[in-house]
């Protein structure tokens, strides 16, 4: 819906296939993390749900049993918030309506296939599996543990990403609660889904510490974590974005993000194209997506393999480069604004 939006600005006509029901969509009961670089695409289409979102006005890192932390916050950049919280439900509800509004045809029930394109001068792929003959993959034997918390005194519009020797912690402000993502072992999954809260919440508390008290937890659902990377997003008149080009691990949050830009800089391409599928403009949009691509998956592997450790060493070494962020404000500028706006750092 946002790519069939960016380019109807841009005078290309798109119609969208879903192979859901079209009410279906808007049932989605995840929680996104989106950065400011994409709250301003996102205002760019006229679709931002800004009464639903919540503001991340401060980011806290810390690793548990180590020392450093590290702590960027969006005023040090002149900003409202560095990211924003907010239900998917929510922003597909104003997608829905837009694409209603400018008259873009849905079809529902409407499964596409890379051989049933002939019709259409560019076809794209926003969801789809990756093929193993087609990317790269990795199993990170992970899944996230998702729920909402409730918690004793306020979260100030603090995000938190606590990582742990098994794995990360996240605990996005949500409204006046803590959406939450909890990095388990396959092995433990369904054990941490059959806890009752009580139990829950103590695992929780363990894991991420007492700098917050949690007192009520919402049912929670699972989903299994791994990396799926096409490395080449084009074919002929095919192009891949977002989980069909690349589904990434939800440390530092960069999937959804990395999505919008790649439905930017599409659109930016075809702008005035006289055939919008044409080889050379899909090649130019790869090149140009190539840095941001691989600085987002790079980076998401870094931190996870980087704090996977307890070998006291590297710990020490982890704990050196948290406090260096925090006390160097240039450093912190560049890992600000690279997160917020890629590895291109738009605009």
């Amino acid at each position: 819906m946002t790519l069939a939006l960016a380019l109807k600005l841009q005078g290309i006509t798109a119609e969208i296939f879903e192979a859901r029901e079209r009410a279906a969509v808007r049932k989605d009961v995840r929680v996104l993390a989106l950065s400011d670089g994409a709250r301003q695409v996102l205002e760019w289409l006229g679709v931002w749900p800004g009464l639903c979102a919540t503001p991340i006005e401060t980011i806290h890192v810390s690793q548990r049993g180590g020392f450093g932390r590290s702590c960027l916050r969006a005023a040090e950049h002149n900003l409202k918030a560095l990211g924003w919280v907010l239900s998917a439900s929510d922003l597909i509800a104003a997608l829905d309506t837009a694409v209603a509004a400018a008259g873009i045809v849905f079809h529902e029930n409407s499964k596409v296939g890379a051989d049933d394109t002939e019709d259409f001068a560019l076809t794209a792929f926003a969801e789809g599996a990756i093929g193993a003959d087609a990317g790269v993959h990795r199993d990170y034997g992970q899944h996230a543990v998702l729920c909402s918390v409730k918690v004793a005194k306020s979260h100030c519009n603090v995000a938190w990403e606590r990582f742990t020797s098994e794995g990360p912690v996240a605990l996005l402000p949500l409204g006046d609660e803590y959406s939450v993502v909890l990095t388990c072992a396959d092995e433990v999954v369904a054990e941490v889904k059959a806890m009752n809260d009580v139990a829950f919440l103590a695992l929780l508390q363990q894991r991420f510490g007492s700098r917050h008290r949690f007192i009520a937890a919402s049912p929670r659902t699972a989903y299994p974590l791994g990396l799926h990377y096409r490395p080449v997003p084009i074919s002929d008149r095919q192009v891949w974005l977002g989980n069909a080009a690349q589904t990434l691990h939800p440390v530092a949050g960069q999937g959804f993000n990395l999505a919008l830009r790649d439905i930017w800089e599409l659109a930016q391409q075809l702008s005035g194209a006289g055939d919008p599928g044409s080889a050379e403009l899909l090649a130019a949009y790869a090149r140009r997506r190539v840095v941001d691509r691989r600085g987002a998956i790079g980076f998401t592997n870094l931190l996870l393999d980087g704090f996977a450790s307890e070998f006291a060493p590297l710990k020490h070494a982890r704990g050196a480069g948290l406090l260096a962020l925090d006390l160097l404000p240039p450093l912190r500028a560049f890992v600000a604004k690279r997160m917020i706006y890629g590895a291109r750092a738009w605009p």
